[in-house]
């Protein structure tokens, strides 16, 4: 919401604003497989609460930046304190819940990625505005990353696989793990389907606040609209978007999986294809019509955060207890790499590139609209690649789920040297 006052202040354009998200990305993918790494091997605990208190420090130091190139460092700072809890926390989750109970409290985990978002647009546009200053936007939310720290301290941390009683699961050797994860199709596929979802989550988190006001302000009467009354509105589609599709999806697969037990690959690819379909036209009639425009964003991001929770309860039913947090970190790498780490960037970049071609005697507004529309209709393509990923993980989603479960059973009356490898060369 804050993104034009930042690129007035810096004086950038889109391709140099896109940094912004990109330089955060690639930190935080970059250090998301040594999180973990080191969260299938140490306290889990301690790790996210190092990673938190850093979230905070970097975040409110960079807010004083005054270089543009000083606060971009700052920025890819942020990514490295993010990827120590974003890759842990759901591992913790899985030990303590399992089956049903599990899916419904992954749901609430990431249930918090849209409504955080959401509200991260409404207090921190609300704190630029009271402050008159777009850099208090920055300095409330290391309150919130203070409160988490000390709630980190009191968490009871589960011994892995504790849910599922796979005490005796030894861990491997990380080259194991990964080549275990490479030769697991559902896994990998529906890592390349939620790299869409991460592709088109970033790129409208990035630039819708940004695409409306330039719409809307093409409208009679719209001459004088606020930025951070948009990114306001936005900010609440965005978190009411995620507290309904969130607990839609899990619902939704919860009660369908006994009866179609490939039935959550399928409800991905039918949120990512539904989404496409809204947000195409949701981005054609924003320059004459603001309340359709908002409808269709809405029922475009409800359909996208569907998939958050059952991507998740994917992984870890079909990776064993010990390499879970290594798989979240190389989902997370390969996601965060081909998906939201290039995708601001490379729609701004386009933005730039389409604006370089128009005519100079057409109207500025005209052209910075025009321009960011084509760059992301790019987005409503790769959620239809990304349904496509998907329904080629239903394929073989039950036996990977089936493998999975006999390496835990086995482990809870094992032979000596008894390994995950041995239970899947078997099947």
């Amino acid at each position: 919401g804050i993104l034009p006052d930042i690129q007035k202040a810096f004086q950038t354009g889109d391709d140099a604003a896109g940094l912004l998200q990109t330089v955060f990305v690639i930190s935080y993918m970059i250090c998301a497989p040594i999180f973990g790494y080191l969260g299938d091997r140490y306290s889990r605990r301690i790790i996210m609460g190092v990673g938190v208190a850093l979230w905070s420090a970097t975040t409110l130091a960079g807010s004083f930046m005054s270089n543009y190139g000083w606060f971009i460092t700052f920025r890819a700072l942020v990514g490295i304190g993010e990827a120590s809890y974003s890759t842990i926390a759901p591992t913790i989750i899985s030990d303590l819940f399992v089956h049903d109970l599990r899916s419904k409290m992954l749901a609430l985990f990431y249930f918090a990625i849209p409504v955080g978002s959401g509200l991260g647009y409404i207090i921190g546009s609300k704190a630029a505005v009271l402050a008159s200053d777009w850099r208090f936007a920055l300095r409330v939310t290391p309150i919130f990353g203070v409160i988490a720290v000390i709630m980190i301290i009191f968490i009871r941390e589960p011994e892995r696989g504790q849910s599922e009683g796979s005490h005796n699961l030894k861990a491997t050797t990380y080259w194991e793990d990964l080549k275990d994860l490479v030769r697991n199709p559902s896994f990998m596929l529906s890592t390349l389907g939620f790299t869409c979802v991460a592709f088109v989550a970033g790129a409208l988190a990035f630039w819708g606040p940004t695409f409306i006001f330039y719409g809307l302000r093409m409208q009679p009467g719209n001459e004088d609209i606020k930025s951070e009354t948009i990114a306001f509105i936005f900010g609440a589609l965005t978190m009411a978007a995620g507290i309904i599709g969130v607990p839609l999806g899990t619902f939704l697969s919860g009660r369908m999986i006994k009866k179609w037990p490939r039935i959550d690959p399928c409800l991905c690819a039918i949120g990512l294809v539904l989404s496409a379909a809204l947000l195409f036209p949701s981005m054609v009639v924003v320059r004459s019509n603001g309340t359709a425009t908002y409808v269709l964003v809405f029922l475009g991001e409800l359909a996208l955060n569907m998939n958050w929770a059952i991507v998740a309860d994917i992984l870890l039913y079909v990776v064993i207890p010990t390499r879970r947090s290594t798989a979240e970190a190389f989902q997370i790498l390969i996601s965060h790499a081909l998906g939201d780490a290039g995708s601001p960037y490379l729609i701004g970049v386009i933005s730039e590139m389409l604006k370089k071609n128009a005519s100079k005697t057409e109207d500025s507004h005209k052209v910075a609209f025009e321009s960011l529309q084509y760059a992301l209709f790019t987005t409503c393509f790769i959620e239809l690649l990304g349904g496509v990923f998907f329904l080629l993980t239903a394929r073989y989603i039950i036996r990977d789920k089936k493998k999975a479960a006999k390496a835990v059973k086995d482990s809870q009356t094992p032979p000596e040297s008894h390994t995950y490898a041995d239970s899947v060369g078997a099947t």
